[in-house]
């Protein structure tokens, strides 16, 4: 895996590269190009309008209208003063004066010695007057190479007598471009070989803490949780490896819980059933006389029930993780199933002696919820409460309303919990009476429970505490308006 990401990288920065220098190359090279092009359009005009007007002058001055003839007496001189300009205007310029019949009389800077006696071309005459003519070699029938030429007609009494071209090569601009052509490919291949080199090291910088992440997996995998990824910067690897490392303790906490509550559930499963195992076998035995037979089933009858508490529960979790359990939304009476519940609780809090509070800003507050859902969530929190009550403490269940949502607390003075074992108060498995003294039936899934019920319902819970004090579970509910037929009632009474 980690050398196909390499070589993705490689050759995904290799092929920028190569891409950017081709454009980049072929842009100067373009520009240089239409650069000179110009450049020597502007010449050859410059050029050859300072030949054709010194040849009209000198022209007038002989008093002479055959060009022929001018150049055979003044031949010497006018080529001095051509190959003066050719130098001016370029090294790789040349220059040709014919008459009126495209016969050439005289050659400037052509690598042959000379082309008089020679006859241009047609297309080269056509093109006289009409702008640049670009020759496609085998310019003159004498070379091969291809040409930028100007021409301007030399007019005398309005009948032209001669024609002067001017033409130049591309070979000094094709030069140059090779030559720049070659930089930028010596360029390219240096960065090439930087790029590469740079490559390595930022793709096994990043690889590093890939392979780690791939090492510590594999310990998960084996159930090994204790592992760690090492963190560096704040990139989205860092971010990764901290995914990691937050999972890993999550799996970790996981099966801490897993281990506790496999020996919770053992206890709990296997103390139950030796109970009622050696009291039915005592039964049987006659070791227990028959007239106390009604005591000894009511405690084989309670245990019973706390088995099937305990199957319930795990009924529960399961229906809630798979989403079974449906929720039939409805609107009710909390401060009714708050009543019902207290009451249900009477002789726990007698024995107790609590001094029990019940507050409610209404005799009736409706919500919209599962019924029967509310009702195990507010059963299991009051259920706590009285469990971990200390004697004659306050026990108080106070509903009240804030926008529209509804507060349901439920408060009790005792043992609290530790501010360490707030965080997993909702956690499945979870027990903070670890000693099992004061909490000898509970299956550390109640609040989970509750926890998965409120979720489900969109709504919150949460819970405050102060150890060795007090204790305060909340959680909220969507208000909702009472039942039309309920009002009915109301107003017919």
């Amino acid at each position: 895996m980690f050398k196909s990401i390499f070589s993705k990288y490689i050759a995904i920065f290799m092929l920028i590269i190569v891409l950017s220098f081709v454009t980049l190359g072929i842009i100067i090279s373009s520009m240089m190009y239409d650069y000179y092009t110009r450049n020597a359009e502007n010449q050859l005009k410059t050029a050859a309008s300072s030949m054709q007007s010194l040849i009209i002058q000198r022209l007038n001055d002989k008093n002479t209208d055959s060009v022929a003839e001018f150049m055979r007496e003044n031949h010497d001189e006018v080529n001095a003063v051509f190959s003066a300009l050719i130098r001016i205007s370029g090294n790789d310029f040349s220059a040709f004066v014919t008459d009126g019949d495209g016969l050439i009389l005289t050659s400037i800077g052509f690598t042959a010695p000379d082309f008089s006696g020679r006859e241009v071309s047609p297309e080269i005459m056509q093109s006289v007057g009409s702008g640049f003519y670009t020759s496609k070699g085998d310019m003159l029938g004498l070379m091969n190479v291809k040409r930028l030429v100007y021409g301007l007609p030399i007019e005398k009494g309005g009948e032209k007598i001669g024609t002067v071209f001017v033409c130049t090569t591309s070979e000094s601009v094709n030069s140059l471009i090779h030559t720049t052509v070659r930089a930028i490919i010596m360029s390219c291949l240096w960065m090439m070989l930087a790029a590469l080199i740079v490559v390595y090291f930022v793709t096994e910088r990043e690889i590093s803490p890939l392979k780690e992440m791939s090492k510590a997996a594999k310990s998960f995998a084996r159930g090994k949780f204790d592992v760690r990824v090492p963190v560096y910067g704040r990139d989205e690897i860092a971010e990764l490896g901290l995914a990691m490392n937050n999972m890993a303790s999550s799996l970790e906490n996981l099966e801490k819980s897993r281990s506790e509550f496999l020996s919770n559930v053992s206890h709990d499963l296997r103390t139950p059933m030796t109970t009622i195992s050696g009291f039915i076998d005592a039964l049987l035995d006659d070791t227990i006389p028959r007239d106390k037979w009604d005591y000894y089933l009511r405690l084989i009858g309670d245990e019973v029930r706390r088995l099937s508490r305990l199957v319930g529960a795990l009924l529960d979790v399961t229906k809630l993780q798979s989403g079974d359990r449906k929720f039939v939304m409805t609107t009710f009476d909390i401060c009714e199933i708050a009543r019902v519940i207290l009451l249900s609780f009477e002789q726990k809090i007698e024995k107790k002696k609590l001094d029990v509070e019940f507050d409610a800003e209404k005799e009736n507050i409706y919500v919209s919820a599962d019924r029967d859902a509310i009702h195990q969530v507010l059963y299991n929190i009051c259920d706590n409460a009285v469990k971990f009550s200390r004697e004659g403490g306050k026990y108080r269940i106070r509903i009240k309303s804030k926008g529209k949502k509804i507060y349901v607390s439920v408060y009790n003075e005792g043992q609290g919990m530790k501010e360490e074992d707030i965080p997993h108060v909702f956690d499945r498995f979870f027990k903070g009476d670890r000693s099992r003294g004061m909490d000898k039936t509970g299956t550390g899934l109640g609040m989970y429970i509750a926890k998965a019920i409120i979720d489900a319902h969109g709504e919150e819970i949460w819970v405050s505490s102060v150890y060795g004090e007090n204790c305060e579970f909340v959680f909220t509910l969507t208000e909702a308006s009472a039942p039309q037929q309920k009002m009915l009632t109301e107003g017919t009474s």
